[in-house]
């Protein structure tokens, strides 16, 4: 496979100590990989998505390379820029959109910039957002998810976003500028902060929502411990991201690409429904939906047709990671 480990200079590797992509072999990125702590793990995230804040979507941060007509084409290979899951280069972000459920009605009213093609889901779908409810969104990036879920709960209601990357929740609040011109709504907030340590009251939202975004956490247990700790007795979650239906081999689990790509981080489905049940949550569902890593499939993403390089032969990605639908609600 070529440059597909994610070591280009436009990423976070150097900030944990990757080889440069000149240097880098699988077994070099494997050794840097099993090295990198929880903090770094997010230092990487962290200016993987700022780039992407500032490009505007994901594709737009790929560098160009020259193909073998003299053109510029796009480079598959770099990081934080070469497509695949929460984040694919071979389509736009509205196609995507479309792709995994988001009515044209839903999409009228989101702020162009909000929607960068991150989504693996429709969680205010499977939310079933009632007028007046508070919500929470975990990972909001440029706020996609949070302005289809404001009219929802109306002028009575409230969305807060959080996100850690800086560059997001500037552009986050940018776009509510342009919500609020548009729906004459103000219900929508954006706070800065970890998804491990949320800054939000315990017991205080009625519904916990999250589009592609758990998978990047070093420990999601606490993720979940969170969630069960800021909902309010009853309160629900509502869920969107990938997860494994078997493990992954290990050539994918340490590349560094996969993971700012939301695949290496992935869990497996029954490893995600322990944390659930740990966490206090009860009446789970989890619902495979494998559409997503399909659509990847027919659009030939570049970081999808990569992994396929590493997987046992007569697989497909499909076979190991799908997009799920999570739901459960904290007893009353």
């Amino acid at each position: 496979m070529t440059n597909s480990n994610c070591c280009d200079a436009t990423c976070g590797c150097h900030a944990v100590g990757l080889p440069a992509k000149s240097d880098a072999t699988p077994a070099t990125i494997a050794t840097a990989v099993a090295t990198v702590t929880s903090p770094d793990v997010r230092d990487v995230v962290r200016e993987g998505y700022a780039r992407i804040a500032q490009a505007g979507t994901w594709n737009a941060t790929k560098p160009e390379r020259q193909s073998s007509t003299g053109a510029n084409a796009p480079d598959a290979g770099s990081c934080c820029a070469g497509g695949g899951c929460c984040g694919p280069s071979t389509f736009t972000p509205e196609q995507l959109a479309h792709a995994i459920g988001y009515s044209a009605g839903e999409l009228a009213g989101v702020p162009d910039s909000a929607n960068m093609g991150l989504s693996c889901g429709n969680p205010t779908a499977i939310a079933t957002l009632k007028a007046g409810e508070v919500v929470l969104d975990l990972g909001a990036g440029g706020g996609f998810d949070c302005f289809i879920a404001g009219p929802k709960v109306g002028p009575t209601g409230r969305v807060i976003g959080v996100d850690m990357t800086p560059a997001m929740l500037s552009k986050a609040r940018a776009n509510a500028e342009h919500y609020t011109r548009t729906t004459g709504l103000t219900n929508v907030e954006f706070r800065l902060g970890e998804i491990e340590s949320l800054p939000v009251a315990d017991a205080s939202v009625d519904v916990v929502i999250s589009n592609c975004v758990l998978n990047l956490s070093p420990d999601k247990a606490r993720v979940w411990r969170e969630i069960a700790r800021v909902l309010r007795p009853g309160g629900r979650v509502a869920i969107s991201d990938l997860a494994l239906l078997r493990p992954l081999p290990e050539s994918v689990r340490t590349d560094v690409e996969a993971l700012v790509g939301c695949i290496a981080g992935a869990s497996l489905v029954e490893e995600v429904r322990r944390h659930m049940l740990a966490a206090g949550l009860i009446d789970v569902e989890l619902t495979p939906k494998f559409e997503y890593v399909q659509t990847l499939s027919t659009w030939q993403d570049p970081l999808y047709l990569a992994i396929v390089e590493r997987l046992a032969q007569g697989t497909t990605v499909a076979d190991y990671v799908t997009s799920l639908d999570m739901k459960a609600r904290k007893p009353a």
